[in-house]
């Protein structure tokens, strides 16, 4: 059953996001991870509080994403992305 890692952003700064983006791709396919959606969240109904931005990363499964995310090469770009930016991850399957 495919997964969903669902991360919430604010960004803080924007200097580690050309690091990040160089590595974070590869290392999202390797765990057979597609990135499905990049943006501003929209409110459809109620009133959330939202994030300047929202990814959606599609898995083959949990496990799959529990590996990405436990990847040794994933420690780094963690460390750039919290420097940078308030982030929060959840992961949802379908």
């Amino acid at each position: 059953m495919a997964a969903y890692a669902i991360g919430y952003a604010t960004l803080r700064s924007t200097e580690w996001q050309k690091e990040y983006g160089a590595h974070m791709p590869a290392l999202t396919a390797k765990h057979g991870g597609k990135l499905m959606a990049k943006t501003p969240p929209q409110a459809m109904e109620g009133a959330p509080v939202l994030p300047e931005v929202m990814v959606v990363i599609e898995f083959p499964s949990a496990a799959h994403a529990q590996a990405w995310y436990a990847d040794p090469e994933h420690a780094r770009l963690k460390e750039l992305r919290q420097g940078g930016a308030d982030f929060s991850m959840v992961l949802v399957g379908a």
